[in-house]
């Protein structure tokens, strides 16, 4: 069974259709490629929670969005920004063997593994950093056994040949 579309709904979807693209480069340049499309999809949430404030108006309509936009990313600097303080209330607390053990310890390893593909490079922090098996990163990541066997046995050839080391890893 289809829906009626009321004029309220069609407004807003005509509204968010003319001015998606430059939401999204609004909002990529300010928080970067990576985490713009989700923020545009927090604004169009938003935007339908509150189509009853929509404006006639289609340039006002526009600028409407531009604001629950900025309203979305001024939310996601707040979080973010919490997120690092809880971080830093973390590290004050962790315990002194952590904090002892060297600014400089496994830099490069960290620094090769960051070089490496996401994909590639999720499936060593969840195997080294936080100890699951292959099986459970696959099920973890929703892959095949196998493919995150692959993934991983890419990631430890292109470690290997970034930090020049000939001793296999675990």
């Amino acid at each position: 069974m289809r829906r009626r579309v009321s004029g309220v709904d069609e407004r807003i979807t005509t509204a968010i259709a003319a001015s998606a693209d430059d939401l999204l480069a609004y909002v990529s340049r300010r928080i970067g490629p990576d985490d713009a499309p989700d923020l545009l999809g927090e604004t169009m949430v938003v935007a339908w929670r509150r189509v009853g404030e929509l404006p006639e108006d289609p340039e006002r309509a526009r600028m409407w969005l531009f604001g629950i936009a900025r309203g979305t990313l001024l939310n996601h600097a707040r979080g973010r920004r919490r997120r690092w303080a809880l971080a830093d209330r973390i590290r004050e607390h962790a315990p002194e063997q952590a904090a002892s053990s060297g600014a400089d310890a496994g830099v490069e390893v960290r620094d090769a593994i960051a070089r490496l593909d996401a994909d590639h490079a999720e499936v060593v922090r969840l195997v080294h950093w936080d100890g699951f098996s292959l099986v459970e990163v696959a099920e973890l990541l929703g892959i095949p056994a196998s493919t995150a066997r692959g993934r991983y046995q890419r990631a430890k050839e292109e470690l290997r040949a970034a930090l020049s080391i000939g001793a296999p890893l675990a």
